[in-house]
């Protein structure tokens, strides 16, 4: 992959309407789904990122039609619930922890034999969350050292529902056994131990297939295997991780006015809105309705003076992928924020906490790292150096800087920032679009 450098111009001003990219999780979920149900699956709002294009490809590698009549519509000829064929090679999941986790437990339930691969990041990071449990299954995975991929999965495994308890909040773990449930022989339950995205569970009614939730947050599922799936219509909604960016972007930089179209409001992922209004943050929500069974809405952000906040844990997995932007919105704040039960952000695309850390560092701002989060002192904005910023490849870094630099005192460049890709193509296009100053070097 090339390299690719992003430089940002201070002081700009965000105004107007934008719609970001379709949610990428529900682009995944929404090809895999479709891929074993009976018919055909029409997808639109597709997130026409690299992640996403690496399940398309797999799919495609297994003998699934996938047509993609334009960037964001998908036609899926689904081939059922045992309808898959042997790749003839690995399956590169690229640099999409997600994509791994739920092909994981998908294909562990396949008659014939696969190997997931990935990049170099992709690599490094431990799949022993689902290999545990699917092992209880009845599956046979063989990883590197420590979990890491590739992963090798043996087929044609007679799989036995579990009833099993997440030992961490993680909608990826919880989706992967989920998706061998439906290939095991009884009832396969979990048991969450926080709130986590329900989308595998409202995809999963969608294409007909009965899931049964209980529990005073919906904490306990269970589904019984050997049903099969009903092709249906999709429309992805923007995803809120991507609109985080711009949410943070309106709110520190003074005289803002944007609106951000059409994005997934799941009640599981709104965390970020949350945090963001305990802060102060002017944001207002209209437009509310349900697509296909999720929560839509229109988000309006205006600039605001943001407070420092101990962020409750209960809100940690409903942000988890949004916490690098947030960080930036507290360096703007006034008053400290605390953020602790993040262990979580060790083990994404980087260690996300100590990378924000040094690039903050490299910028003039200090913080006080933990094992489980940070501590940021806010009112530090004023003290925002340019400076230069490796984002060691992860999207969700090179984005927050590139906020960061609405507040710096000069230029912030970005380094090592291709990944953007994977989850935000043309990002830089639309947030220059409505006033972010970023360019590509």
């Amino acid at each position: 992959m090339s390299k690719i450098t992003f430089s940002t111009i201070p002081n700009g001003i965000l105004t107007g309407t934008l719609r970001v990219p379709g949610d990428k999780s529900m682009s995944h979920r929404s090809i895999i789904l479709g891929s074993i149900a009976k018919g055909t699956t029409q997808v639109s709002g597709f997130l026409n990122g690299e992640d996403c294009i690496a399940t398309m490809n797999a799919f495609r590698a297994m003998g699934v039609e996938i047509q993609q009549k334009s960037p964001t519509l998908l036609s899926i000829i689904g081939v059922g619930m045992n309808g898959l064929k042997a790749p003839k090679t690995d399956l590169d999941m690229g640099n999409s922890g997600t994509a791994m986790r739920l092909m994981t437990g998908l294909l562990v339930g396949q008659t014939f034999d696969s190997t997931l691969i990935g990049d170099k990041s992709l690599s490094t990071r431990p799949m022993n969350r689902i290999t545990k449990p699917l092992t209880k299954m009845g599956a046979e995975i063989k990883t590197e050292e420590n979990g890491r991929p590739p992963l090798r999965i043996k087929g044609d495994r007679k799989l036995q529902a579990i009833d099993y308890t997440l030992p961490i909040a993680s909608a990826q773990v919880k989706s992967a056994v989920l998706l061998a449930g439906l290939y095991a022989n009884d009832e396969t339950r979990v048991t969450e131990p926080g709130i986590t995205r329900d989308h595998s569970e409202r995809m999963l009614r969608g294409f007909s297939y009965e899931v049964i939730t209980s529990g005073d947050n919906g904490e306990h599922i269970r589904l019984q295997g050997g049903k099969s799936l009903q092709a249906c219509d999709i429309d992805v909604p923007a995803d809120i991780s991507s609109a985080a960016f711009f949410m943070v972007a309106a709110s520190i930089a003074e005289g803002s006015d944007l609106t951000l179209e059409h994005v997934g409001v799941n009640p599981t992922r709104t965390g970020v809105i949350d945090i963001l209004k305990l802060m102060g943050a002017d944001i207002t929500l209209s437009n509310q309705h349900e697509v296909g069974g999720e929560p839509v809405a229109d988000i309006r952000i205006r600039s605001a003076k943001l407070n420092g906040i101990n962020i409750p844990e209960a809100l940690v997995p409903l942000a988890i992928d949004e916490f690098p932007v947030i960080f930036i919105a507290a360096v703007c704040a006034t008053g400290e924020t605390v953020l602790s039960g993040a262990e979580e952000l060790r083990v994404k695309e980087s260690d996300r906490i100590q990378v924000m850390a040094d690039g903050l560092a490299n910028c003039g701002i200090q913080t006080q790292v933990k094992p489980d989060g940070i501590v940021i002192q806010g009112s530090q904005a004023e003290g925002l150096t340019q400076g230069t910023v490796d984002s060691h490849g992860d999207h969700r870094i090179a984005m927050a800087f590139a906020v960061a630099g609405l507040r710096a005192a000069g230029e912030i460049t970005i380094k090592d920032c291709a990944n953007v890709n994977t989850s935000f193509p043309d990002f830089v296009k639309l947030a220059s679009g409505v006033g972010l100053g970023i360019s590509e070097v």
